[in-house]
């Protein structure tokens, strides 16, 4: 296909947008037609890998080389299993395990499966580096604190997930780490100089590029040391300056959700996406909150009113077009050299059984740490046991719809179980918010599950309450593991199902084989 067209059709090429259902709508495939270049996938599009093959044999139909892109981290993020919670045990997990082997495993199996279903650009890896501990959006989407760490898991897992044609997308660039802002809602500021910035932040993107990522995702994030004004996704000083000139980058640059308030507050819906086009991204996410044609319509006008008054260069959106194409055909190349696309084919409309991945699985085993306090209690229980889990507030990318927690998976190891949840609400205004936590436990074993109680007061303040009167208790952390407390601490490194069954296996003492390395 020509980068050549009628201005509509070239606009639409770079617009990523997303939509409500599990089927393609109507104008979705009608905009395919005329030059839409790819869609975006939630977890409101997913009901099974069948569904979604079907799904992507419909936009294929209509359009063979289009790129179907989704936020998949395989971790606390996930969309392709959020009914469920990830088989795969996430990004800060296997920074801790540290086998960049495993982690490529990981990311293939991924790859693999993703590619079956029809996608063909995966929003991941989270190539941040999560300096700051009171990051209130990365947190264990990162694989670590330290940046040669994260850098060499961030091409292990570019590695593994292209190997099937599913384009990794480094993000977000230039790093989201250093924040304790949520660039959903408002716009954070990284104070780092370049210096630090280079030492840090850009390491792992650095060896995304050198791995051969097919794509980066930019932050909404404002960076004086590159530009005191504009936010990195709105900036040509950091995506065309930095990202293709210095790091000589030449693969797509998507933009994380335009509706984000980091940039749309300021810049409006159709501000935010001419400069960033004008700024050097190609194609641009949208559709999360906004999921409908008249955004589509709006975006798409916008682009053309942009080039037609000459605020947007028509060679900076035939240049962005060209790189969306060329994904999109490169994607179709490998995953019909692999056997993906006749996978997929295949698979559309059949029932899949529930997704498990078993190197996720075992990987997850590995990534599990348990620290035993001086005269605290043995594992396992030698009683069925009483859960209490502390549910803080999850932030936009992590999302609402995703189970997680050890009770459940427990409760099936050892039937009997019995389990609770309290959130802010339910206990910030007791004098005493342990008592309800202490009430159901009697004297059988109790287990305290949170998630990054070092950022929640109330979980903190409640949890110091209970091991007070319940020093043996087992706490199970699932997020960050910045305090050890408890009898036995178990760090799980992440909240998803193969961590909580994980935690689950070794609170009730099941036989399960010593996990082994597991070769790239």
């Amino acid at each position: 296909m020509s980068i050549h067209g009628e201005l509509p059709e070239l606009a639409a090429a770079v617009l990523q947008p997303g939509f409500v259902g599990t089927t393609a709508p109507d104008w979705v495939r009608r905009w395919l037609g005329a030059g839409l270049g790819g869609v975006a996938l939630f977890a409101r599009n997913v009901e099974s890998p069948g569904q979604v093959a079907a799904l992507t044999a419909q936009l294929r139909a209509e359009h063979p080389d289009v790129i179907v892109a989704i936020d998949e981290e395989a971790g606390d993020v996930t969309r392709f299993e959020s009914r469920l919670g990830s088989s795969r045990p996430g990004n800060l997990a296997l920074g801790a395990i540290d086998d960049a082997g495993l982690t490529e495993a990981v990311a293939r199996d991924l790859g693999r499966e993703l590619a079956d279903a029809g996608i063909t650009l995966d929003y991941a890896p989270d190539a941040d580096v999560n300096s700051n501990p009171k990051n209130p959006v990365i947190g264990v989407r990162a694989f670590g604190a330290e940046p040669h760490l994260v850098a060499r898991h961030t091409a292990a897992f570019v590695r593994g997930l292209q190997e099937s044609g599913v384009a990794g997308c480094a993000k977000h660039f230039p790093g989201h780490g250093d924040t304790a802002v949520d660039s959903h809602h408002d716009l954070p500021v990284i104070d780092r100089t370049a210096a630090e910035l280079a030492a840090c932040e850009l390491v792992p993107f650095r060896a995304a590029i050198a791995a051969g990522a097919r794509a980066v995702m930019t932050g909404h994030l404002l960076v004086p040391a590159f530009d005191t004004e504009l936010p990195a996704t709105l900036s040509p000083r950091i995506l065309t300056g930095l990202l293709r000139e210095e790091f000589g980058f030449d693969g797509l640059i998507v933009t994380d959700a335009i509706e984000m308030q980091g940039v749309r507050r300021r810049y409006g819906l159709e501000g935010a996406i001419v400069r960033a086009l004008a700024a050097g991204a190609d194609a641009v996410c949208v559709g999360g909150e906004h999921a409908d044609e008249q955004i589509a319509i709006r975006l798409r006008d916008a682009i053309v009113a942009a080039v037609r008054s000459g605020e947007l260069p028509e060679e900076r959106l035939h240049d962005a077009v060209r790189r969306v194409r060329a994904l999109g055909s490169w994607t179709t190349r490998v995953q019909t050299a692999t056997g993906a696309r006749a996978v997929a084919d295949a698979a559309a409309g059949n029932e899949v059984a529930v997704l498990g991945s078993t190197v996720g699985f075992e990987a997850a085993r590995r990534a599990v740490r348990v620290t035993v306090a001086d005269g605290g209690p043995e594992l396992p229980v030698t009683a069925v046991p009483h859960v209490v889990e502390f549910a803080p507030a999850r932030n936009i990318a992590i999302g609402s719809e995703t189970p997680w927690g050890v009770g459940e998976p427990l409760a099936e190891l050892l039937p009997g179980t019995t389990s609770i949840r309290f959130s802010a609400d339910d206990l910030e205004s007791l004098a005493d918010p342990a008592a309800p936590v202490l009430a159901g436990a009697g004297g059988r074993p109790l287990v305290l599950v949170v998630r990054d109680v070092h950022r929640h007061p109330w979980i903190a303040g409640t949890l110091s309450r209970v091991l007070a009167v319940r020093p043996d208790a087992i706490v199970v952390e699932m997020g960050i593991p910045v305090a050890v407390t408890g009898g036995v601490h178990i760090a799980t490194h992440g909240a998803t199902r193969a961590l909580g069954r994980a935690a689950a296996e070794l609170i009730a003492g099941l036989n399960v084989p010593a996990p082994q390395p597991i070769a790239a």
